[in-house]
Formats: structure tokens, sequence, C-alpha cells
């Protein structure tokens, strides 16, 4: 057996016990009550980065959720990795879908079921536990440093600022991140672009109470009736959103990349038998792979008003409300997004009723280029895990921050994700593979040993 081997099959047990103590502290950030429990996993954090062999960790206060920094000097002229990673996690609503609680991490079929489990907690786990291998080992070749937030989940509002007050300390030569995912267990992926993000919360108001149905519908609009047609009148029958200027900024995808990325595997039929559809959808012109990579988006991620308890009642509500977001296209800014949307649905709304949107966070899109060092590094590691090359892939997701890294720091980051698709992110019943955890152990120390061997 190798080091990397041997000190993972000695400590796999611990490893999880670790990350088991981390998962059940319910560190939901979007959640005003769970501020103690947002500085429970930052004194969490800090315990484990100086375990593992940090020189020294320390939280730090934000204008919002901590912020846990560590840092390991081997030499000042080696090259600095600096690791970026988040503490906060989803909230687990609907309740009464997940299998187990959230918060209560079991290991079956092969799998960690919690949330948190992947995104980030597992993912960040695998850093730290690599860190610790390579210092008990003697084989740490770079500097490490370690900045783990609390607010990713509610797009890092104040850790832009943050980095700002602290550039000098935050100097590195490069941001090494997992909170992305792979093409498939045996087809290893890096991350080359995230789109950007807007997201607002919507409130449309008709009458000054609620009202007898009866008596009144037909009459006076209904708010719920209202939002429900101007939402989809935002969306045109060729999949096209018609907010005017929407489109303007967008960066068209060369015929030659686009080729690239139909390199990667996809079965249509899988796809969708995985998720229960019996059809899929989208922008007309584009592939399924494009639709969630190279293009912008719009979705309504909750709607409510009016009665919704059990059994009838006859009412016309005097409120509706929605949160609405777009997923973004490099070139897009998420900041004249959210204004051109505001503008636009305010706009459109009948006399009838009272239209009120309210921004709420947002984010600029991030691609990395293919040749740099980190990134032939992350490839090499890859390569030795799983046998093969990882495969460049552009991510619908979002993380807002990496962009805002580029524009305050001046680093690029890479994006080392572990996680699959089945893992259920966002979702009930969110898990992470055991395999993966521990394939995440192992390829991390040899990034560090390729990114070193790159900048000597």
């Amino acid at each position: 057996m190798s080091i990397i081997e041997n000190y993972i099959e000695e400590n796999k047990s611990r490893f999880l016990e670790e990350l088991f103590g981390l998962i059940r502290i319910p560190s939901i950030s979007s959640e005003v009550a769970r501020k103690p429990d947002m500085y429970r996993a930052a004194e969490y954090w800090k315990e484990i980065l100086l375990s593992s062999g940090a020189d020294r960790a320390d939280v730090y206060e934000t204008a919002g959720n901590p912020v846990t920094y560590a840092e390991k000097t081997i030499d000042p002229d080696k090259p600095t990795v600096l690791v970026y990673a988040h503490m906060d996690v989803m909230p687990v609503d609907p309740l009464n879908l997940w299998s187990t609680p959230p918060f209560e991490p079991e290991i079956r079929e092969g799998r960690i079921w919690a949330r948190g489990a992947d995104d980030d907690k597992g993912q960040s786990f695998m850093h730290a536990k690599a860190f610790e291998l390579m210092v008990k080992t003697n084989t740490l070749p770079c500097n490490i440093k370690f900045m783990i937030e609390g607010e990713e989940e509610i797009g890092s509002p104040n850790l832009g600022a943050w980095c700002e007050q602290h550039k000098d300390m935050l100097k590195a030569d490069v941001i090494l991140i997992s909170d992305t995912s792979m093409i498939a267990r045996d087809i290893p992926s890096i991350t080359t672009g995230l789109r950007g993000l807007a997201y607002w919360q919507v409130e449309v108001t008709g009458p000054c109470r609620d009202l007898h149905s009866g008596l009144f519908g037909g009459a006076v609009a209904n708010p719920i009736n209202v939002l429900a047609s101007m939402i989809a009148k935002i969306i045109d029958e060729n999949g096209r959103i018609t907010i005017p200027g929407f489109y303007d900024d967008v960066l068209e995808v060369s015929a030659e990349e686009r080729a690239l990325l139909a390199q990667a595997p996809f079965d249509a039929e899988a796809y969708k038998k995985a998720l229960g559809v019996e059809a899929l959808a989208g922008e007309k012109g584009y592939t399924t792979t494009e639709h969630t990579g190279i293009r912008p988006t719009f979705d309504v991620c909750g709607i409510w008003g009016g009665y919704t308890g059990e059994g009838a009642k006859t009412v016309l509500p005097s409120k509706a409300f929605a949160k609405i977001s777009c997923r973004l296209v490099p070139n897009q800014d998420h900041e004249k997004i959210a204004i051109l949307f505001k503008e636009y649905f305010e706009r459109m709304a009948p006399k009838s009723v009272k239209v009120e949107v309210t921004p709420l966070h947002g984010g600029q899109g991030y691609v990395c280029p293919i040749d740099l060092p980190a990134y032939r590094a992350a490839e090499n590691a890859y390569l030795d895990t799983y046998g093969r090359r990882p495969v460049p892939f552009r991510s619908g997701g979002s993380i807002p921050i990496v962009s805002t890294f580029e524009q305050v720091l001046g680093i690029k980051s890479i994006l080392m994700g572990f996680g699959l698709e089945s893992d259920n992110i966002h979702s009930p019943n969110e898990n992470f593979p055991l395999e993966q955890f521990y394939n995440g152990i192992r390829t991390i120390p040899l990034f560090y040993r390729y990114f070193a061997e790159l900048c000597e």
C-alpha cells in the first residue's frame, strides 16, 4: 500500500466520526435562529484544522456569519494553495420527505445520508483530512491556507468585504474548491465554468384583505391568478426569456467549444428515468447539457398565497408571493439583470394589483482556463485516482464568490468536485458515496504534489 492508502485505511473510521460531528450542527445560514449554530460550526472547523496540523486557526467576525481561517507554512518560497469551502447548508424542508433525520448522519447503501453530506461538509472535510494526511506523513509540498465561510448558501453577501480587509493574509497562488460534481462515479471532470445567479422575491397585492371568493370572485383580481399569469409570460414557446435586454451580454459559445462539451457522455433516457420525467424541456436549438451549462435560465423556486391548509376555504387572497431565480452565463452582470427583471415585472402588472420585486442576492459567472498549472495538476491527480483524464465541464450551478475572489484577490480558482448527480444536494435525502469521500482524500494530496512540481 502507498502512504496515502495506509493512512486512509488506518483512520477512515475516525474521519467519519469527525465529519458526523460537523454534520450534526444544523448550520442553516438562511435561518436567523440558527446563528448560534453558525458559530458552533466555525469553532468546530477551528479545532479540526488545528488538530490536523495548522500552525494557527481563528474564527473571524464578518457583518454576517463567521469565517474560519487557518494556515500552515512550510517554506515561504514554496507555492501556496488557498482552500475555500463553506460550513453552511440549505434548509431541510420538506422534512416529511426525508427517510432519516437530516442532521443525524447515517450510512447505508455505501453512502452518507444527511444534510451537508455532500454540499459542502463532506466535500470540504476531504480537504481537512487530506491536509492532515500530508502533515502527519511529512509529504506536504506546499503552503496551505483555509477559508471556511458561513454564508455561501445565501450568496456570500459579506465574504467579499472580508476578503478585501484581509487581502495580505489571503495571498496565494491558486484557490482550490470542492463544491461541484463529477459527470459520473467513473468519469472524473473538472468544472471550468459556473453560471451566475440573480434571485428575487415577488409580492403581488390585490384587495386590502382576504375576501369571500363567492361574493367578490370575478369582480376583484385574484393576486395568485395574476402572479401565475405574469410568470407564464416570462418564457416564450421556444424557451426564450422575454425580459427586454436579457440576452444582450450573453457570451455565445463557439461551435468548437460546443463540440468539446458534446464529448461528455450523456444518456437522455437514463437522465429522464432518474428524474421521473417523460420529456425534457429547454431553449430551442440547444442540447440538455448546453441548457444546464452555457445558457441562462428563469425559474420559480417557490410560490404561495391564500389558503393551503386542510380541507376547503373559499377565499380570494389579498396577497401572493414567489421566489424567482435566473442562472446567468459569463458576461451577464447579475446587478444589471436584477434591475431589468424588476422593471419589466413591475411594468407588466395590471392596474388591478400592486407588484413589488425585492432582489435577494446574486453573483457573477466564472470561467477557468484549462492551460493553468493548477488545472494540469488537478488533471494528473484525477488520472492517478480514476485511471482516466477528467473531462472539462461547465456546471449549471453557481458559486457567486468565485468571481469575487478573482476580482478582489486576483486569484484563479480550480474546482475539483467529487459529488455526483445522485447526491440530492439542496433536496431531501442528500447523500454522498463513501467511495467518493475517500477518493477525494486520495486525490487531493496528488494535486498538491503535481502543483508543487509544476511550479518549480
